[in-house]
């Protein structure tokens, strides 16, 4: 542990190991003590490939995508042509390699020598996982490419919903879901996060529905179905993000707004009404927001997860909605996202947690800032507990550990609780160790040195090393953090958050389950996460005349918070509570996110329910997202 006093000299001896770095031309003598050579080395470009991708971005890699789309609402279809800058780090390089799905291409053509030339081009057969390998011959001189393309009404990136299908009932709508390999399905690209890329884009729609995207727009047009975008910032693909529809928008303040649809556009922008407090406080620990303005966007609710954090508008689930603001770390995550994901990103899937473990990390400090420790600590405890299953469900212990083994079979297999729990308690471990005012200085100088940049675990590790435990190496052992990053399983050094309040409620409850009488428990100041304990820490004994208890005292089974709903059926289905499947019917009918549906649908084949969850799931799959299809076939072909 390191005093306070120790924590103001080693932030003055970051600054100065910086700018000794800098002078050395990057080498930094170690601590008397350790070793003299370093204990990580950075990844080469080939070994920090990522396997998930046709693109051959170390030879050729993508600079700029302007894009020029109309939507088709009749076809489910976008229709254009993609213009693609690019720069050949191998001079050699006579092929320009780019990933597609499910595109149909006319036509490619080259800008070469002040001329548009057609260009020779091969697309390769369909792989189920990572689409097809697009091949385009570069003429000499050429710089630049434009693709005349249409995507597929069956694109997996793509969700087209019917007039019926939103809140509205008069108009269609359009939303896109690229992470983690997507985007490949709206756009010939080097769909990787290994590649940022400026872009700009002008879309074209029907004229009475809006369209908008993950950059910033032209506010001077107005809803007239034509509208330009432009993103400046460098970016991974995976948050190109699209949304068309018959939606409004309500200002937070002067740069932080929500769109919706009607219905819900008030209740949204009072849900969200802390978020410019959530910006200043990410701000005063990591450094300034650097996108401009910062919009959120509630989706209909096929939209399969809680949030996506594409760049200047934050995609939300309107599951959030809660009424009392108990659920917007969702919305904290994803504006911690500006700062670790988008600012600086994983170069590869198996990397993962350096996205989600960091922003996890940032959404508990920046709820703490807000709404005090005892609901920070709440949120680790509960997050803590989704670790331990999601450990213990593992298909293979190598998915236990934060670097993702090398053959992982989809990208989608990284976004577990390890990456997002297990990152946030593994930060919190090294929080701890070397105390918080030394870690923030670190973390702070982490996102300043490699905004806008992709990198690997390995890249993290070396500067750790460099940055922090050079100056402490006694803080921490290279051990303990090998068994943090690479070995399967919970590290004997991870924390164990106690919440007082969880204690008062388990004393409720065990006074209840002894007594038999609810009138003992007092809930009216209960927040979702008291509940969400109370649910989650019922015995799997409980009788069912306790669950009709419940039920009649607290109307669980038809709560509308979807949070505390979710886990009251999770109980229900193998208690064998009848009550609650009508309203478990109706929950999977009007809820697509995935978090809920993909665990109710396996707890009921699991518990023999597999007749009923087929019954509900051939009336609620065509309301879901394609994303969330794929996984739920999945779980009904075992």
């Amino acid at each position: 542990m390191i005093n306070r006093f120790s924590a103001l000299i080693l932030a003055l001896s970051i600054v100065l190991a910086s700018c000794s770095r800098e002078e050395s031309g990057g080498a930094t003598q170690p601590t008397e003590g350790m070793n003299s050579e370093a204990t990580w080395a950075k990844l080469t470009p080939e070994e920090a490939i990522d396997p998930f991708t046709h693109a051959n971005y170390n030879d050729v890699r993508v600079t700029n995508v302007d894009l020029d789309l109309e939507v088709r609402f009749d076809e489910k279809v976008l229709v254009g042509a993609a213009e693609i800058d690019f720069e050949r780090l191998n001079a050699e390089a006579t092929t320009l390699v780019l990933d597609a799905n499910d595109l149909s291409i006319s036509k490619i053509e080259a800008h070469s020598n002040d001329a548009w030339v057609e260009a020779e081009f091969s697309l390769g057969e369909d792989d189920p996982v990572i689409g097809s390998r697009l091949e385009i011959s570069l003429p000499d001189g050429a710089d630049r490419i434009r693709v005349t393309y249409s995507t597929s009404p069956e694109a997996e990136g793509l969700q087209w919903l019917s007039p019926e299908q939103t809140a509205g009932k008069e108009h269609p709508f359009l939303f896109s879901q690229f992470q983690p390999m997507l985007a490949r399905s709206m756009a010939p690209l080097q769909d990787t996060p290994a590649v940022r890329m400026t872009y700009s884009a002008r879309i074209q729609t029907p004229p009475e529905l809006i369209a908008l995207m993950s950059a910033r727009q032209d506010e001077g047009g107005g809803r007239d179905g034509d509208y330009s975008f432009k993103m400046s910032q460098p970016i991974p693909s995976y948050l190109l993000a699209i949304v068309v529809g018959d939606i409004e928008f309500k200002a937070i303040n002067d740069h932080i707004g929500v769109y919706a649809e009607d219905y819900i556009l008030d209740a949204s922008a009072a849900e969200f009404a802390d978020t410019p407090a959530m910006e200043d406080a990410n701000a005063a620990l990591y450094g300034p927001y650097r996108w401009g303005r910062y919009d959120m966007i509630v989706l209909p609710p096929s939209f399969p997860f809680g949030g996506m954090e594409n760049p200047r508008l934050s995609f939300l689930t309107p599951t959030l909605i809660a009424g009392d603001k108990s659920l917007t770390n969702v919305v904290a995550h994803e504006l911690a996202h500006s700062w670790s994901g988008n600012l600086v990103t994983n170069a590869t899937w198996r990397d993962a947690w350096l996205n989600e473990g960091f922003t996890s990390y940032v959404e508990n400090r920046v709820m703490e800032a807000l709404y005090g420790e005892d609901r920070a600590i709440m949120e680790r405890a509960l997050d803590l507990e989704t670790l331990k299953r999601a450990v213990a469900e593992a298909d293979r212990p190598e998915l236990t550990a934060l670097k993702m083994p090398a053959d992982l079979e989809h990208p989608d297999d990284a976004f577990s609780q390890v990456s997002y729990a297990g990152g946030m308690f593994f930060l919190k471990f090294l929080e701890e160790r070397f105390e918080r005012e030394v870690f923030d200085a670190f973390i702070k100088g982490y996102f300043d040195h490699f905004a806008f940049q992709s990198i690997t675990t390995e890249d993290f590790l070396v500067y750790f090393e460099d940055n922090l435990w050079t100056n402490y190496p006694n803080a921490v052992t290279k051990a303990e953090i090998d068994a943090w990053i690479f070995e399967p399983g919970l590290p004997a050094t991870i924390g164990n958050p106690q919440s007082d309040a969880f204690d008062r409620v388990s004393a409720q409850q065990a006074a209840w389950l002894g007594a038999g009488n609810l009138d003992g428990i007092e809930t009216s100041a209960w927040t979702t996460h008291e509940w969400l304990h109370f649910i989650n820490t019922l015995p799997s004994d409980l009788t069912l005349e306790n669950f009709a208890a419940l039920d009649d005292r607290f109307a669980l089974s038809a709560s509308q918070n979807a949070e505390i709903a979710y886990a009251w059926y999770m109980k229900a289905i193998p208690a064998g509570y009848e009550p609650a499947f009508e309203p478990m019917d109706a929950f999977l009918m009007r809820v697509g996110r995935g978090k809920f549906i993909y665990r109710l649908y396996q707890k009921l084949v699991d518990q023999e329910k597999r007749v009923w969850a087929e019954t509900v799931y051939e009336r609620a799959r065509p309301g879901y997202h394609p994303i969330a299809q794929r996984r739920i076939d999945a779980i009904f072909s075992e």
